[in-house]
């Protein structure tokens, strides 16, 4: 768990870049324009869900964020703001309500984060990356889902569709006991219902690559195409659950520190098995994959290898009788050549009043065919 001395600034103050204190490197940041007031719309269009709860209960539902704060009644109550989808300037107007801090919004503004777990202070700043597995077109689609997590209040902002917080929030509010555990509860809850919505990937992954393995037997031209975007969408999804475990242990070791309640231990010890499970699973389809990657390619390539040795013998099968019509052309030229020779119409051809060159002209073309016939014999061409 990464320790952060906290640092205030007014909001909005964008820089044109930052050190990363674990890199040493210095990363961009964009600058973002003001907006003209009257064009900025309040942080509050972006509230779907917001709750003050007291010993596990809810006792405000209010409209706006300084309502939320105003409505905290003494330390052991907690505000649970949802935000979808705010633009810079609302996410700073939330900053600023919850005094929190600058690099941690810098984060949630850019987005497209890695998954991650940072301490700003005592305020918990937690990024998720959110699966779900769509059936009408085979695909997975991912979100993000960015937590911060303070003494007296939780604050969700969501770029995507999923997760589902309403489930997580009826589930909390069905639940006081859990509830009243305070805002680390609600954490977890959040963090429980991420992992579990990773099952349905698995399980529709597990199909896929099980329709590709019949594929791949079945000699489906077009299996190495799907074979390579299922990778990257293994591979996509490993990014999105293999950093929970580092997020996980963080967890477990402030236990002691942060005097973590003994059944949101537990809590945390299920929520990690349930992680493990998933990205060992997601480590086992990407060496499948790669496994069934090598064995298409080894299938094709005794595909080609079998249409190359039937193109062989084809062509040997068509050089043979290359062979056939050539030798029978030459025995027939050599007839042909004679007779059209004696066929000349020139009064001094030797032989041509002879008596006897009517019968030697046959004999040659006779003994001619008879000898380039045993010839052609002998080499294999007839």
């Amino acid at each position: 768990m990464s320790e952060f001395k906290s640092r205030r600034s007014p909001f909005p103050r964008r820089s044109a870049g930052f050190g990363d204190s674990r890199t040493g490197h210095v990363r961009a940041r964009t600058v973002v324009k003001a907006a003209p007031a009257d064009a900025i719309a309040p942080v509050e269009a972006t509230v779907v869900n917001s709750g003050v709860y007291r010993d596990g209960a809810r006792i405000a539902s209010p409209s706006t964020l300084a309502e939320a704060l105003s409505c905290l009644p003494d330390s052991q109550s907690m505000a649970w703001i949802g935000l979808y989808r705010p633009d810079d300037a609302q996410l700073y107007a939330a900053a600023q309500h919850f005094d929190l801090h600058e690099l941690a919004v810098e984060d949630a503004i850019v987005a497209h984060q890695r998954p991650k777990l940072e301490r700003y202070g005592e305020t918990l700043f937690v990024v998720l990356r959110a699966a779900r597995y769509r059936d009408e077109t085979e695909r997975v689609e991912f979100g993000e889902l960015h937590v911060f997590c303070g003494p007296n209040f939780v604050l969700t902002v969501r770029h995507s569709e999923s997760p589902d917080l309403t489930a997580v929030r009826t589930r909390m509010e069905n639940d006081p006991d859990l509830l009243r555990l305070g805002t680390e509860a609600v954490l977890y809850a959040i963090l429980d219902a991420v992992v579990d919505g990773y099952a349905p990937v698995v399980a529709g992954l597990q199909n896929d690559i099980d329709e590709i393995e019949t594929e791949v037997f079945s000699g489906d031209p077009g299996v190495s195409r799907r074979i390579y975007e299922l990778t990257r969408e293994v591979i996509e999804f490993q990014r999105a659950t293999r950093p929970l475990l580092g997020m996980l242990r963080g967890l477990s070791a402030g236990f002691d520190k942060y005097h973590t309640d003994e059944e949101l231990q537990r809590y945390l010890r299920d929520v990690t098995d349930h992680a493990t499970t998933v990205v060992e699973q997601a480590d086992g389809f990407r060496q499948l994959l790669g496994n069934i990657l090598t064995v298409n390619a080894t299938l094709v390539s005794q595909n080609q290898n079998e249409e190359m040795r039937n193109l062989t013998h084809a062509s040997y099968a068509q050089n043979e009788e290359i062979k056939k019509v050539s030798a029978w052309a030459a025995i027939l030229f050599a007839p042909t050549l004679i007779g059209t020779v004696y066929g000349m119409n020139f009064d001094d051809i030797p032989e041509l009043h002879w008596q006897l060159g009517y019968p030697f002209a046959l004999s040659m073309m006779v003994l001619t065919c008879g000898s380039l016939y045993t010839i052609f014999k002998r080499r294999g061409w007839l």
